[in-house]
């Protein structure tokens, strides 16, 4: 169960901007969005939470919907979970993680990938998927020394005492120049 208030927040960057080129491919680009949510999940929890997502296409087709000139859009941002990985590439990206434990959370034995996504449909729900490992992260929880977890197997190997610092994904910085004509 979800609720949540419809609304979309487009987020700008620190220069205001909506869209951020990809530093990739020019032609490319996304925009940050956010939602408040008030997620109940399948357990039985209810968290009041932000989610956000990137919503993603081709420069040109993102410039149509003029976003720059509005602050939200209609919709919601869904929470997608699933036992296959989400990039092939990079199959560890989009692993569920037990809060700051550094446990992956998993089903029979097998990781669990989490990922969001926008959707116009206001009526979308969450997919998602219960872990079944409470107890390693219940463990890791009371001992807080965890050293590193083996993101296939799920075994925790743990140390005394360490300070870990969490940093957080950065997005893409989009440098905008001055456009200037002379005549």
């Amino acid at each position: 169960m979800t609720e949540n208030n419809n609304k979309v927040a487009i987020v700008r960057d620190e220069q205001g901007n909506t869209l951020r080129i990809s530093k990739n491919n020019p032609e490319f680009a996304f925009v940050r969005l956010q939602q408040d949510r008030v997620l109940v999940s399948s357990s039985g929890w209810v968290n009041k939470k932000t989610v956000s997502t990137l919503l993603h296409g081709r420069l040109d087709d993102l410039q149509t919907l003029n976003l720059d000139q509005k602050e939200f859009v209609n919709g919601t941002i869904v929470v997608k979970e699933q036992l296959d990985p989400f990039s092939s590439d990079n199959p560890d990206r989009d692993l569920k993680m037990a809060g700051d434990t550094g446990i992956v959370c998993s089903f029979n034995e097998s990781p669990i990938y989490r990922k969001t996504f926008y959707t116009q449909n206001q009526n979308a729900e969450d997919i998602l998927i219960a872990h079944d490992n409470v107890d390693e992260i219940r463990i890791a929880l009371a001992t807080d020394n965890i050293e590193s977890v083996d993101t296939k197997t799920g075994e925790v190997k743990s140390k005394a005492k360490k300070e870990e610092k969490i940093e957080e994904p950065q997005e893409e910085v989009v440098e905008m120049e001055d456009e200037t004509f002379e005549l």
